[in-house]
């Protein structure tokens, strides 16, 4: 996932050791930035750098991150989908498959909104279930 329209970077706490892949969906848990599951409802924004196992602060709590959020509810970012999208597919709102994919088939939460179609398996997303539009903690 990629910011494509808007965004601004800002630099969370992280769990500590916990893996992120850069791109990946995030959100804030007792005050920390954890990676996005299928079932969270509420999300910070993308994570900008991958964290590893074998980095020297992997194990330390609270460790600043860079993560881009949206500056405003009209945002856009670019995501993988599973399933099929289509061109009626916009306006409508969808899951996650995981921290990075968007699941089409997926309308339980509803937490992005589809804005734009590029192929079956990429589209233009809103999210719509951003923590971030209140700055939590960020600096």
């Amino acid at each position: 996932m990629r910011f494509v329209k808007g965004g601004r970077l800002k630099y969370y706490p992280r769990t500590a050791s916990v893996t992120f892949t850069k791109g990946d969906l995030v959100m804030f848990t007792s005050g920390l930035v954890a990676t996005a599951t299928v079932q969270s409802e509420t999300h910070l924004g993308i994570i900008q750098t991958d964290v590893t196992s074998g980095d020297s602060d992997f194990a330390t709590a609270a460790v600043k991150v860079p993560v881009m959020i949206p500056s405003s509810p009209a945002d856009e970012f670019e995501a993988t989908v599973t399933g099929t999208l289509v061109t009626t597919s916009v306006g409508l709102t969808y899951d996650l498959s995981s921290a990075s994919v968007v699941n089409q088939g997926g309308t339980t939460y509803g937490v992005v909104e589809c804005v734009g179609f590029i192929t079956s398996t990429k589209g233009r997303f809103k999210l719509i279930s951003a923590d971030s539009v209140s700055d939590p903690a960020g600096i």
